[in-house]
């Protein structure tokens, strides 16, 4: 996974995977989502983001499942 935050538009782009992209649903007026031919997520693009997001750290933590 890849974020890219571009401060010139406040616009966040979060990769999931390098799969070609055959579909973007708008899923509010600032946060589309880019889908694969099998209806998988490849991308999320979310504009205005800190307003919307509230992006203003980002930190990733790996949780390791329970036995």
């Amino acid at each position: 996974m890849r974020v890219k935050y571009f401060s010139d538009t406040d616009t966040a782009l979060i990769e999931f995977a390098d799969n070609e992209v055959i579909e973007t649903k708008e899923i509010s007026e600032n946060i589309y989502v880019d889908l694969d031919r099998q209806g998988n997520l490849v991308s999320m693009t979310i504009e205005h983001t800190r307003t919307n997001a509230g992006l203003r750290e980002f930190s990733y933590q790996e949780v390791a499942g329970q036995r």
